[in-house]
């Protein structure tokens, strides 16, 4: 199976999510209201394939905590339910699985897909409480992100249908390019987590590479420049922008701004223009609830725009290396605090040519050094 490239990995994507069937409307649910990019891109990717590859309306889409039963039930009656895919399916991040045990537990008369997670339970008790509630729906389907997840769902979820599948942000496979793209003019970047996924063997100090940046997603530290732009709640900017609103603020950003690098300023006409012109934007504008996908897409574009900056990424965030591989950036894979990123990479990516797995810290440099030649 050549599965070498970014375009390879979105035709098995669109084999495997072919099992969804045909539906003309359906809800879209679990949106991740937080300024993760990786999220985010699941997001994205999520509503390209669902409206591109198989012409369905998402009629409703909401965040756990927008969500309300009478408003979903009003806009797609009996229609299917799909919940966002992942990393959240188990017992680590509580929130998003105590939602979508809400939704299978309370909507047994449709059918259900839970798109493509990774699964691990640190508890075997939590197992099987989440066993004997998803088995009791009459139709649930679970694609599972790699193939120890794939293995677990099989063991647990015996009454539910369980497929397989890449990440569905892979749906971006090809993306036409960002305006004002960032040409790398800084050497490494450590993508680095500092919550409970990360693997203590890699925390940055372990990682000797001279004038390394450590960092984690840039979008977390921007809050008041990204929300200005891109969040669909910020009070005091209407949800419909004008050109010229749009065009004030970019001016008001500048003012504010000032004392910061250049790149800033770029980084925001960039995603000025993103909001308009690029082709996803313009796909979003048409939807069910723009803002919500147009926020996605400002934390996607934030996510891109920050890798696109460095010759060379290393990174422990299993969407640091998918945004790498979706930009043909180089970069060294690291683990996480479970499976997640090595049975994604040794399923789905492991022919990627400008990628290394690394799972011993003293091979690091080695790896760096290896892919610089290329």
């Amino acid at each position: 199976m050549d599965i070498s490239s970014p375009d390879k990995i979105r035709e098995i994507l669109h084999k495997n999510l072919g099992e969804l069937g045909k539906f003309e409307q359906c809800a879209l649910l679990d949106y991740p209201d937080n300024r993760n990019p990786g999220d985010q891109a699941i997001w994205l990717g999520t509503v390209l394939y669902l409206t591109d590859v198989l012409k369905v309306k998402i009629n409703y889409a909401s965040s756990p905590a927008d969500f309300s039963e009478a408003e979903m039930e009003k806009r797609i009656g009996k229609a299917p339910i799909l919940l966002h895919g992942g990393g959240n399916l188990g017992d680590i991040w509580s929130y998003h699985q105590k939602f979508r045990e809400h939704i299978i537990s309370n909507y047994l008369d449709r059918p259900i897909f839970i798109l493509p997670q990774t699964i691990y339970f640190q508890s075997l008790e939590n197992a099987k409480k989440v066993a004997d509630l998803f088995n009791s729906h009459p139709n649930l389907t679970i694609f599972a992100r790699d193939n120890y997840s794939y293995a677990l769902a099989n063991r647990y979820f015996g009454n539910c249908r369980i497929l397989k599948s890449p990440d569905i942000a892979f749906q971006m496979a090809n993306m036409p390019n960002l305006p004002f793209t960032p040409q790398p003019s800084f050497p490494i970047l450590y993508l680095c987590r500092s919550d409970k996924e990360l693997n203590q063997d890699y925390a940055s100090q372990f990682v000797d590479i001279p004038d390394i940046v450590v960092n984690d997603w840039k979008a977390f530290k921007d809050k008041v420049l990204l929300e200005d732009w891109i969040s669909y709640k910020y009070e005091g900017i209407p949800k419909k922008w004008s050109l010229r609103n749009r065009w004030n603020l970019t001016k008001e950003l500048f003012q504010k701004n000032g004392s910061q690098k250049a790149a800033n300023s770029t980084e925001i006409i960039s995603c000025y223009l993103s909001q308009y012109f690029h082709p996803y934007a313009r796909k979003i504008s048409t939807l069910y609830n723009p803002y919500m996908h147009r926020r996605a897409w400002g934390f996607v574009h934030s996510g891109i725009y920050q890798l696109k900056q460095y010759r060379l990424v290393i990174t422990n965030r299993l969407h640091g290396h998918i945004l790498c591989t979706l930009s043909n950036i180089p970069h060294v894979f690291l683990p996480n605090s479970y499976h997640k990123n090595e049975e994604f990479y040794k399923t789905w990516t492991y022919q990627i040519p400008f990628c290394r797995f690394v799972k011993d810290a003293s091979e690091i440099k080695n790896s760096v050094l290896d892919l610089l030649k290329m």
